[in-house]
C-alpha cells in the first residue's frame, strides 16, 4: 500500500502473547495507511494459534516483521528489544487486542511533528461498544489516590476525594490536544529522540506499572506527554491475559511495589512507607480470594 522506497516514518511495535485472531485484526488495522511503516512484531511464547492466523493473512507483507522470543520475556523485556531494532524516529508501542481508528495514525504523527517537545503521545483508548476506558485519561497514583481507589471512597465521599482521582474520563473530553501526566499504556507514541534521554523501559517490571515509570521518566527530563483526543483506539482490555488472571494480580500488585519504592517512598517516613507495602499486598490477597469465590461460586451455579 505504501511505497517501500521511502524511509519508515514509524515503527509499531506489538508484544503478543496468546492473542488469538485479535493479533491479525491489530495489525490488518494499522496497516490501513499509506504513511510508510514498519511493523515489528515479537511473540512472547505463544501457546494459541494467533501467530497461524497472522501468518495466514500478512506472512508475505514486506512491511511485517515477526520476531519469535521462544519463552515470555515480559512487556517491558519484549519491547525494548523491539526497539532494538525498529528504524524510524516515532515509535507507537500498541497491544495485541488494540485495533487503531482510521486516520488516527496520521493525526498523531501531524501533531507529532508539529510539537518537538512532545516525548510521548497518546489517543482516547475507547471499549468495543465505544465507552471510554478508566485508563484512557489518568493521573500517576500516588498512596492517596491508591486508598481513595481500594476503599471506593469516590462513591460515598465525591466531592471530598476529587482532587485524589486516579481517572479522569468523568470530566469532559477536551477538544484539542492537551499536555498530560499519563496516556493509556495499550497505545503509546514515543519519539525516537525522547528515548535517548528517559531511557529504554524498566526491565525490573513484568507486566504493569512499566508505562507509569516511563512516564514520570519522561516528565522529569522536560519532555511533554500529550492526549490527542480526536485519535482513537478501540482496545479489548484484558483479551491476552484472560487465562492466568491471579498471575496478572501478581505482576500488576508486583509491579505497583516497585513504582511506590522507586520514585514515592523517599518521600515519606519508614513506617507509612510499610504501611503502604502492606496494603498493596493486602489488596492483591483481596483481590485473588475475590476472584476465587468468584470462581467457585460460578461452578456451583453451573451444576
Amino acid at each position: 500500500m505504501f511505497p517501500h522506497s521511502k524511509p519508515h516514518q514509524l515503527s509499531i511495535l506489538i508484544v503478543n502473547y496468546n492473542g488469538g485472531e485479535l493479533l491479525t485484526a491489530c495489525v490488518a488495522s494499522a496497516l490501513n495507511t499509506e504513511l510508510p511503516l514498519e511493523i515489528l512484531l515479537g511473540d512472547n511464547g505463544s501457546t494459541d494459534d494467533s501467530l497461524h492466523f497472522l501468518r495466514r493473512s500478512y506472512g508475505d507483507n514486506p512491511h511485517l516483521t515477526i520476531i519469535e522470543n521462544g519463552s515470555n520475556l515480559g512487556f517491558a523485556a519484549a519491547h525494548n528489544r523491539l526497539i532494538q531494532h525498529a528504524t524510524a524516529p516515532l515509535l507507537l508501542l500498541l497491544n495485541p487486542d488494540c485495533l487503531i481508528a482510521p486516520g488516527t495514525l496520521e493525526q498523531l504523527l501531524s501533531f507529532a511533528n508539529a510539537t518537538p517537545d512532545a516525548g510521548m503521545i497518546g489517543g482516547i483508548v475507547r471499549d468495543p461498544d465505544g465507552r471510554e476506558q478508566v485508563a484512557s485519561r489518568r493521573v500517576i497514583p500516588d498512596p492517596w489516590i491508591g486508598l481513595v481507589q481500594v476503599l471506593r471512597l469516590e462513591r460515598w465521599l465525591p466531592e471530598t476525594t476529587r482532587p485524589f482521582r486516579l481517572n479522569l474520563t468523568a470530566q469532559p473530553l477536551p477538544t484539542q490536544p492537551q499536555r498530560v501526566a499519563a496516556i493509556s499504556g495499550a497505545a503509546m507514541l514515543v519519539r525516537r529522540t525522547a528515548l535517548d534521554t528517559i531511557g529504554l523501559l524498566d526491565e525490573g517490571y513484568f507486566l504493569h506499572c512499566e508505562d507509569l515509570d516511563w512516564f514520570v521518566r519522561c516528565s522529569r527530563a522536560n519532555w511533554g506527554i500529550y492526549l490527542v483526543p480526536t485519535a482513537t483506539f478501540i482496545h479489548h482490555k484484558g483479551h491476552c491475559s484472560k487465562a492466568r488472571p491471579l498471575r496478572v494480580e501478581w505482576h500488576k500488585h508486583r509491579g505497583m511495589a516497585r513504582f511506590f519504592r522507586k520514585f514515592q517512598q523517599d518521600e515519606h517516613s519508614l513506617p507509612f512507607n510499610l504501611l503502604v507495602l502492606f496494603g498493596i499486598w493486602s489488596h492483591f490477597i483481596l483481590s485473588v480470594s475475590r476472584s476465587s469465590l468468584h470462581q467457585l461460586w460460578q461452578r456451583i451455579r453451573q451444576r
